[in-house]
């Protein structure tokens, strides 16, 4: 009987053991997680402290809203116009992997941002100059387009106050844009792109993209978007060249 019964306490005690371990293991493992947990908040909470300081930093590159900041042939561009062409800029470089919250950064994109204001003031000035103009029916059917990208008009105007816009704002954004497109599609079109062109920016795509694990596609499958991205660099060229000739003859006069 001792015996039995010995065996059985062995076999308790095993089992006993066995369930110690586990409990042990799974405690482990349940610090683990916790203390990974913790971490992740820790990284989280850094994260966000640092984008909220990074924020404030941007933030400080503002203008007061009603501040003339330039004037172009005595037409203002107002602060709230520069804010919003800023915050714009400190979008793109941060999707760049840059800091747009440095010294260095700060008047670069203060730079690009006021230069950008005035060429955009040019072109208006001068399409308007030359009858361009977008009708009200545009306007109205691409504020349709826009509003389509909300649930509900509710947040439509969330989005617009959050923007420091107001609708009438929007409409008068949308009819410059309008404007500047025609113009711009009639007095700067677009040169053609060349076989040879194309074919050239493919074999220098190519050659960079090409390693040991990585094959370029074949030209027939991408050449529909180099042709349109050579096409708008050309375009932006000549457009670049159309503002600095409208600068000759220009009164600018740059306030910050």
């Amino acid at each position: 009987m001792k015996k039995i019964i010995s065996i059985l306490m062995i076999a308790m005690l095993a089992i006993a053991l066995t369930a110690c371990g586990s409990d042990d293991k799974d405690k482990k493992a349940s610090d683990s997680k916790d203390k990974a947990k913790t971490s992740q908040a820790e990284n989280q909470k850094k994260q966000e402290e640092q984008m909220k300081e990074m924020q404030k930093k941007m933030d400080a590159q503002k203008v007061d809203d009603k501040k003339v900041v330039a004037t172009v042939n005595d037409e203002k561009i107002i602060g709230k116009d520069y804010n919003m062409a800023l915050s714009s800029s400190q979008m793109q470089m941060q999707q760049m992997g840059q800091d747009p919250s440095s010294k260095d950064a700060a008047k670069q994109i203060k730079d690009q941002t006021v230069e950008s204001l005035i060429g955009q003031s040019l072109i208006l000035q001068d399409a308007e100059k030359k009858g361009y103009k977008a009708s009200d029916k545009e306007v109205n059917d691409q504020l349709s387009q826009t509003k389509k990208q909300y649930k509900d008009e509710k947040k439509f105007a969330a989005a617009l106050k959050q923007a420091n816009l107001s609708e009438s704002d929007l409409k008068g954004q949308i009819a410059d844009g309008i404007a500047s497109q025609k113009y711009i599609k009639k007095e700067v079109p677009a040169d053609k792109v060349s076989d040879k062109e194309i074919q050239d920016y493919y074999n220098k795509y190519a050659k960079q993209s090409t390693g040991k694990d990585q094959k370029a596609p074949k030209l027939e499958e991408v050449k529909p978007q180099i042709k349109q991205q050579l096409a708008q660099q050309k375009q932006q060229e000549k457009l670049v060249k159309k503002v600095q000739d409208l600068k000759k003859n220009a009164k600018i006069d740059v306030k910050i």
